[in-house]
């Protein structure tokens, strides 16, 4: 089904959104990280994720945000639960001024057995492994992910 925009604008505007943030890490600790081409974050180096929709269980959205931003279907045998975080943006997905984002984030560690070469680009212009705090761009959103485990 596809989303009307102007709907989901006022979602966006009332309500918290519940959502879904994978944090791939490779055998040396590092986390994958991608350049968002779409608002909130537009332009920073963020963790892939996605919204959960309405009347989806959780296995299944997770199944669909791994497909769509790895590339690979994750069930939750291939993931450990890192716990809840909220995320605030002043902005949103239209761009529409005094509109703020907020979502609140399940975070699920998900240590990489997959190729990450070849990854989509739906969501994001460029892929990167996280390996120094220091990198320039990287939300502060997904700095706080640097010490799950």
């Amino acid at each position: 089904m596809k989303r009307d925009n102007a709907t989901f604008l006022e979602i966006v505007r009332n309500t918290p959104l519940v959502s879904i943030d994978l944090i791939v890490r490779n055998r040396d600790g590092h986390i994958q990280v991608g350049r968002r081409v779409n608002e909130p974050a537009k332009g920073t180096w963020f963790v892939p994720g996605g919204s959960i929709r309405k009347d989806e269980t959780l296995a299944a959205a997770l199944v669909r945000i791994s497909e769509g931003e790895l590339g690979v279907a994750l069930s939750p045998d291939d993931v450990r639960f890192a716990g809840v975080f909220e995320h605030f943006y002043d902005t949103n997905f239209a761009g529409v001024d005094g509109i703020s984002t907020h979502y609140v984030v399940l975070a699920y560690v998900v240590q990489r057995t997959f190729d990450t070469d070849d990854l989509p680009a739906a969501q994001h212009s460029a892929w990167a492994w996280l390996s120094d705090p220091a990198m320039a761009d990287v939300h502060p959103n997904t700095l706080a992910y640097l010490n799950l485990q």
